[in-house]
C-alpha cells in the first residue's frame, strides 16, 4: 500500500513537473522565433529602404561636389564639399533667374490641377448620372483614348495651336487641361461616383435641385478623397513634363525647370554637372512635399475604391 501509493504520488509529481516545463518552453520557443522573424524582416526593410532612397540621399549629397569631383569621386560624400552650386543656380542661367523658372513650373502644375480636377469632375458627373443617346459610345470612345499614345496627336495639335498664334504660351499646356482630355482621371472619378446611391440624388430633385446643384452639393464633397488623388497625379504628371513644355515653349524666360535643367549640359561645350545636379534636387523637392503632405488623402482614396455606397 505504501509503495502504490508512493509511486502514485511520484507520478503526479513527475507529470506536474513536465507538463509546466512542456507549456512553458513551447511558448518560449514560439516567441524566441517571431522575435527572429521580427529582425529579419526589419533587415529586410532596411535594406530595401536603403535601397529605394540611395539615388536620392545620394543626389543630395552631390549637390555639394564640386565640378570637378564628377566622374572622380564616384563615393557617396564629397572630399571638398562646397555650396558653389547653390550660389550657381540661384544666380540662374541665360540670363534668367531660378525663380522665374519656378514660378513657371509651379503656374502650370496648378493650372493643370484645377482644369484636371474641375474638367474631369464634370465629365464624370455626366456620364455617370445623366443618360443621353450616345451614352455608351461616347464612353467607350473616351476610355479607347488611353490606348492612343500622346505622340500621335503630337503633330496634329502643334498646328493647330500655331495656326492660332499660341506657340511659346502656357496656353497649349493648360487649355486641354480644362477640356477633359485625362481620361484616367474621368474614368476614375465615374467609377467613384457610380458607387454612390441615387437616392441622395433623387431627394434632391423633389427639392428643386438641378444638375449643377447637385454636383456642388451633394457629389463634390462626397468624392473629395478621389479628386485628391487626381489632384496628386495631375500636379506630378504637369510638374514633371517635358515634352510638352519642350515642344510649345521657345523662349527661356517661359521654361520651367524640367526644360531649364537641360541648359545647364547644352549651354557650353562642357557641362555643369553640378549646377545641374543642384537644380535637379531643387526641382525634385516640392513634389516631395507635396506628396508627403498629401498621401494620406492618397491612402484614403485608392482605400475607398472597393466600398460599396
Amino acid at each position: 500500500m505504501t509503495t502504490s501509493s508512493f509511486a502514485e504520488n511520484a507520478l503526479i509529481l513527475t507529470e506536474n513537473e513536465v507538463d509546466p516545463d512542456s507549456k512553458t518552453t513551447s511558448p518560449r520557443r514560439r516567441v524566441k522565433r517571431s522575435t527572429w522573424q521580427t529582425v529579419i524582416w526589419f533587415i529586410v526593410l532596411i535594406a530595401i529602404t536603403a535601397v529605394v532612397l540611395y539615388p536620392l540621399v545620394w543626389l543630395f549629397l552631390s549637390t555639394f561636389k564640386p565640378n570637378a569631383e564628377f566622374g572622380q569621386n564616384m563615393g557617396l560624400l564629397p572630399n571638398n564639399p562646397t555650396i558653389d552650386n547653390y550660389i550657381k543656380v540661384s544666380e540662374g542661367i541665360a540670363g534668367v533667374p531660378m525663380l522665374r523658372f519656378f514660378g513657371n513650373s509651379l503656374l502650370i502644375a496648378v493650372g493643370s490641377v484645377i482644369g484636371t480636377v474641375l474638367s474631369s469632375a464634370l465629365a464624370a458627373y455626366a456620364f455617370a448620372r445623366i443618360q443621353f443617346k450616345g451614352l455608351g459610345i461616347l464612353f467607350a470612345a473616351m476610355i479607347g483614348t488611353l490606348l492612343l499614345p500622346f505622340h500621335v496627336v503630337i503633330i496634329p495639335q502643334y498646328i493647330l495651336f500655331n495656326s492660332l498664334g499660341l506657340v511659346d504660351t502656357f496656353i497649349p499646356l493648360l487649355l486641354p487641361k480644362f477640356l477633359a482630355t485625362e481620361a484616367f482621371f474621368v474614368f476614375l472619378l465615374v467609377q467613384f461616383i457610380r458607387q454612390m446611391p441615387r437616392d441622395m440624388d433623387e431627394a434632391a430633385r423633389i427639392d428643386g435641385a438641378g444638375h449643377l446643384r447637385i454636383f456642388w452639393s451633394i457629389i463634390l464633397p462626397l468624392i473629395r478623397p478621389a479628386l485628391i488623388t487626381c489632384a496628386i497625379f495631375a500636379f506630378i504628371w504637369a510638374w514633371n513634363d517635358f515634352l510638352g513644355p519642350l515642344l510649345y515653349l521657345t523662349s527661356p524666360e517661359n521654361y520651367p525647370l524640367p526644360i531649364a535643367l537641360r541648359l545647364y549640359n547644352d549651354q557650353t561645350s562642357s557641362s555643369d554637372y553640378g549646377a545641374t545636379v543642384t537644380a535637379s534636387f531643387i526641382a525634385l523637392l516640392p513634389v516631395l512635399l507635396f506628396f508627403l503632405v498629401f498621401q494620406r488623402f492618397l491612402v484614403d482614396g485608392v482605400a475607398t475604391q472597393g466600398l460599396k455606397g
